[in-house]
């Protein structure tokens, strides 16, 4: 398999090998996958290894990669200098020159001692996890701000590092200070480099964030309630996103395929139109370079009225999944728990075998009230109205139902309660006057009491 050419950020030297740039290069790599053999914390429920793997081996995959060979790693503990024990390293080393890789993929975060120990001990350029997230990142941006968020995070990223860079210059001496020399110089330079650019990328982000603010105040105004997808890379978001919104947004069975957020407005069964946000997904140790450089884009989940954590039900590890998006959504203070405003939607049901698909369901009917997940198949359709009915039942409870009377000569005000609010019912008399019971957000309510004469309705609630 040949690697692509990738639109990487500006400057990264954290990732893959430069001959790794060419189309017509191909790069095999390795991949390890470290394994604790200790007992897991009370309460973290631990990946199996297979699945470990095979996330690792997607996540090669995703840019291209020519995988030559993957193997778990059984550890009892991390050594300091080269994370896997001497002779597990050793082994790797004649498997890496076997198979003729040039680059290793250890699937843990590598420190830089670690990751030159390891580089010297297997003749290979290694990258760690955050290292080829990035890298996927740097593919996968499209806009302007995607790729400054993900520049911001590779430069982050290299700052850490920049030792490594200079390896060769350590031992050259003279030059300003006891301890001065071109070596020391240079990497002052790179930093001092580094650190400007952060600056100026951290300006444009203040701007896009300022924009992305303004975006949201203008859709208050109309406005449109908004709601958020979140979950687990590959869960079936963009796929979920296409099937309410009859949009195209790439949707493949892929790590990673879509990354710059869609907003799309969505018409509700009950008339309501919201708006649909399709987000990055999440995966477990996401670098905490990517959570704070995206956190411009991810203001649009913290932000929703109602959040829609999308699992990918078929898979071996969907609890682990979702116990890493509970932690990315707690960093963002987001309580994972509000299960008023957060909505979980069992996905890729579809996939399950009949003996599956029933315990899948019997499990959601126990679950009482807001804590009941949604069972659905983004890819056939099955179970989407059902969703699309608990949306609306969740954004009704905090709106106010109200009773106008209007002539039906009246058609600009009629035409105008149909487009801001959600007509409930309507009545026609024959003497000219249309009855209607709206429901309308409470920042809405007053305007409307005051434009048409509305009255509350104070015995009802939800549709």
């Amino acid at each position: 398999m040949e690697l692509k050419g990738s639109r990487r950020a500006a400057g990264s030297t954290a990732g893959l090998p430069p001959e790794a740039n060419d189309p017509g290069d191909t790069t095999r790599v390795v991949v390890v996958v470290p394994q604790l053999t200790r007992k897991a914390p009370e309460g973290d429920v631990r990946r199996t290894p297979q699945a470990r793997l095979d996330e690792a081996v997607g996540l090669a995959m995703a840019i291209d990669l020519d995988v030559a060979a993957s193997l778990i790693v059984g550890l009892a503990q991390v050594r300091p200098a080269s994370y896997l024990g001497s002779g597990k390293v050793a082994e790797i080393g004649d498997l890496v020159k076997a198979e003729e890789a040039g680059l290793v993929f250890v699937d843990a975060p590598l420190s830089p001692v670690q990751q030159r120990n390891l580089e010297k001990a297997w003749s290979a350029k290694v990258i760690d996890r955050t290292a080829l997230i990035l890298e996927i990142f740097g593919q996968r941006a499209r806009t302007k701000e995607g790729v400054l968020q993900v520049e911001l995070a590779h430069l982050n990223y290299q700052r850490s590092r920049l030792v490594r860079s200079w390896t060769h210059l350590e031992r050259q001496r003279g030059g300003f200070g006891f301890l001065g020399g071109p070596g020391e110089t240079q990497i002052e330079a790179d930093r001092r480099l580094i650190g400007e650019r952060i600056v100026k990328i951290e300006r444009e982000l203040e701007q896009v964030k300022r924009t992305r603010a303004l975006h949201r105040a203008s859709r208050k105004k109309v406005p449109y309630p908004v709601v958020a997808l979140v979950g687990y890379t590959n869960a079936g978001k963009s796929t979920l996103f296409n099937r309410l919104t009859s949009a195209k947004v790439m949707a493949q069975d892929l790590l990673f395929a879509t990354l710059d957020p869609t907003l799309r407005a969505v018409q509700m069964p009950t008339g309501e139109r919201v708006i649909l946000s399709d987000t990055v997904g999440f995966i477990s140790d996401l670098p905490t370079q990517l959570v704070a450089a995206f956190r411009a884009t991810l203001e649009e989940v913290i932000e929703a009225d109602i959040i829609l954590h999308v699992r990918d039900m078929s898979h071996e590890d969907a609890d682990a999944q979702a116990q890493d998006v509970a932690h990315v959504l707690s960093d963002l203070d987001i309580d994972p728990d509000d299960h008023v405003r957060l909505i979980e939607v069992w996905n890729k049901i579809d996939r399950l075998d009949e003996d599956a698909r029933t315990a899948i369901f019997n499990t959601a009917t126990r679950r009482e009230g807001d804590d009941r997940p949604i069972p659905v198949s983004a890819l056939t359709g099955e179970g989407v109205d059902t969703l699309l009915a608990a949306i609306a039942q969740r954004l009704g409870r905090e709106r106010i139902s109200l009773r106008i009377e209007l002539e039906a000569s009246d058609g600009e005000g009629l035409s105008w309660l149909y487009r801001h609010a959600e007509v409930l019912e309507r009545r026609d008399d024959i003497d000219g006057h249309v009855h209607l019971a709206v429901r309308v957000p409470p920042e809405r309510a007053e305007h409307i009491e005051r434009r048409f004469g509305a009255h509350r309705i104070k015995s009802r609630g939800t549709a």
